[in-house]
């Protein structure tokens, strides 16, 4: 595994200015990378709505590699602020549930086991599949196993959304990967399109763009996480995208932006500022 793209464990540190950030990101405009984003509605729920969907809440399982562990806390605070209940099941270092060279297989084995035991025990309403960086196999391998994530989740009850990952730094590492990373969206989209409406495919790309060195994709100095800010814009823009697929009202950012989650250890190996 490559350690540079995995957070370090290490104390948890809160980062008034991160903090401050992100929430300035998403409440005052959000610039141009939320403006083209096609969103639904960020305005938040009265007491008696946000009562009732509490009651009614979907159960949202998230996977993906540690870019989707970098973009869980904040997910977190927005989904369970608009009532809906959340488990992160993203996996630093792993996460790919693509079956195809030797050292993918062996990552993907685990995810499938992990899975297992999530469908068991969370129970959850929908799955929520970032594409990982570690997506590494032929298209035809990329489809099969997407396919056999689909009906994983058709067999236990949920829906499937599969979300294309954010541009990052093909460094030293990705670049033997670099034909497969660009082809996981592809096939993804496929399945999707083929599943009749039972999966759907969620491209990030009116929110991050696609180069991983603009201002836009909100990179941390790594290139290839999130850092608060980018994070934040994230959840705002996919608990708007599920909000209209499953009929409830997201919470307004100012409900959870400000939360513990700025403080998150995820943040600290990354040099966020």
């Amino acid at each position: 595994m490559n350690p540079e793209t995995s957070p370090h464990r290490a104390s948890p540190r809160h980062r008034r200015p991160a903090a401050l950030a992100a929430v300035a990101l998403i409440t005052i405009g959000a610039g141009a990378a939320l403006a083209g984003c096609n969103g639904g509605s960020g305005g938040g729920a009265d007491a008696d709505s946000s009562a009732q969907q509490q009651k009614a809440g979907k159960k949202v399982l998230w996977m993906g590699d540690s870019i989707a562990g970098a973009e869980a806390p904040p997910l977190e605070a927005a989904l369970q602020a608009s009532g809906q209940r959340f488990k992160d099941a993203s996996s630093d270092g792993g996460g790919t549930v693509v079956e195809g060279d030797k050292m993918a297989g062996s990552i993907a084995q685990t995810t499938w086991q992990d899975l297992k035991k999530n469908l068991a025990s969370f129970r959850p309403d929908v799955i929520a599949y970032q594409l990982t960086s570690y997506d590494w196999g032929t298209p035809a391998q990329q489809r099969a196993s997407y396919e056999k994530l689909a009906k994983t989740a058709q067999d236990a009850g949920a829906e499937l959304d599969i979300v294309s990952a954010p541009p990052f730094k093909i460094d030293d590492f990705y670049k033997k990967y670099e034909g497969a990373i660009k082809s996981a969206p592809k096939a993804a989209k496929e399945v999707a399109d083929k599943s009749g409406g039972k999966v759907h495919f969620l491209d990030t790309t009116p929110l991050w763009g696609t180069d991983p060195a603009g201002k836009q994709a909100q990179r941390s100095p790594d290139g290839i996480h999130s850092c608060q800010q980018g994070s934040a814009a994230f959840a705002k823009w996919f608990t708007e995208q599920l909000g209209k697929q499953d009929g409830f009202t997201p919470a307004a950012p100012e409900k959870w932006a400000k939360g513990s989650w700025t403080g998150s250890k995820r943040y600290v190996p990354l040099k966020c500022s």
